[in-house]
């Protein structure tokens, strides 16, 4: 399923082939948490800015609408009208940022829903049946995202149970492709690696999960708290322990200095919400580094966001006008910069593939730095 087709130091170039097509890695998937990206962004849209993959969020669809609706209907490919891969969450992520709603024990974890405040209990199987109720192309497994700053002993004992929930996914997972009325029987499971600073538990925790032989693996539990310096220095310890025969997924990462930072350490897979975050508070991605549209200096601006840029906003729009969408709080001001962070996101992923493709990626990232840290032109 995954072809490595060359590397350039730790770098990776790769091809991974799911039923649902091929992905070309490095890969940045977009995030539409509720089956849409926030900023009134279409599937259409979607497929007009190159996007590759799209992740959803397990626990939020688990709420509203319900992965039960979302199973009548067809599942979540047919739901959102969206034929490329689709990657769910398991909401572990979820676990630990609703820490004042929660209860973790072996079996799961039991909280509150953040809506409407019922209980809710969600262990490795119940994940699993989520994710197969919306039969997403990639299903990641459930575990628990200790914060960085967690002690040593609360880690390793997270990180142990983690393990034993993996078991317990890949176990439902085979069960739940071999039914009859399973959407997606294809569906592929990617197991994660946890562990906070320590690269020693880090580390043997990678070797763990590397035996279990799963379709992918990602490094969960970074930039969650801890300097990008640590970020980086736990990706080098424990990314060569990770199969590089399969993708290996850095979630909720990051800038675009992160991922090119994340690409030379061995990453295939990233997510990231800061470019429709930031794009709908009006903060855009360029090559000279990142603007604000609400700066008055853009007031008669008739320049597009970024020359050159060939994103559905910059062929048309200037930033004054923009700008004044924003400051009227029009929706479509949010959607164009959401569309351009978008754009350029995906565009870097294609530039970062074309540079391994040519053995120039190295002399490509520090290019690219360099023109970024120019700030505000």
């Amino acid at each position: 399923m995954y072809r490595l087709l060359r590397q350039e130091g730790r770098a990776k170039r790769g091809e991974f082939t799911t039923v649902h097509g091929v992905i070309q890695t490095p890969v940045f998937m977009n995030v539409g948490t509720v089956a849409a990206i926030k900023g009134a962004v279409s599937t259409e849209d979607l497929e007009q800015i190159h996007t590759q993959v799209e992740l959803s969020n397990t626990y939020h669809l688990h709420v509203r609408p319900g992965d039960q609706v979302v199973k009548k209907l067809g599942g979540l490919h047919r739901f959102m009208s969206w034929d490329k891969p689709i990657l769910t969450d398991s909401g572990g992520f979820q676990v630990f940022s609703l820490a004042g709603l929660r209860k973790i024990k072996e079996e799961g974890v039991y909280f509150n829903s953040h809506i409407d405040g019922r209980k809710i209990f969600m262990g490795p199987e119940e994940s699993m049946q989520i994710q197969s109720n919306l039969a997403s192309t990639i299903a990641m497994a459930f575990d628990e995202c200790p914060s960085s700053r967690a002690d040593r002993s609360y880690v390793q004992a997270s990180v142990e149970r983690t393990t034993r929930w993996l078991e317990r996914c890949k176990k439902e997972m085979q069960r739940l492709n071999g039914l009859e009325n399973t959407i997606n029987k294809n569906q592929l499971l990617f197991g994660i690696n946890q562990g906070a600073v320590f690269a020693d538990i880090r580390i043997e925790h990678a070797k763990q999960i590397a035996q279990m032989e799963l379709d992918g693996y990602a490094v969960g539990g970074l930039a969650v708290g801890e300097s990008h310096e640590e970020m980086y220095y736990i990706l080098e310890e424990t990314v060569p322990y990770l199969p590089v025969d399969k993708p290996t997924y850095l979630m909720g990462v990051g800038t675009p200095a992160n991922i090119l930072e994340g690409v030379e350490r061995g990453i295939d897979f990233f997510d990231c919400v800061y470019p429709s975050r930031n794009g709908r508070h009006g903060h855009l991605y360029t090559n000279h580094g990142k603007i604000n549209l609400f700066n008055a200096k853009y007031e008669l601006d008739e320049r597009p966001i970024e020359e050159d840029c060939q994103c559905p906003a910059c062929r048309r729009y200037s930033r004054a006008y923009i700008r004044h969408l924003l400051k009227a709080k029009e929706m479509l001001g949010m959607r164009l910069c959401v569309l351009h962070n978008l754009y350029f996101y995906n565009t870097m992923m294609e530039e970062i593939r074309a540079a391994l493709d040519a053995g120039e990626f190295t002399a490509y990232k520090k290019r690219k730095l360099d023109r970024m840290s120019g700030g505000e032109d």
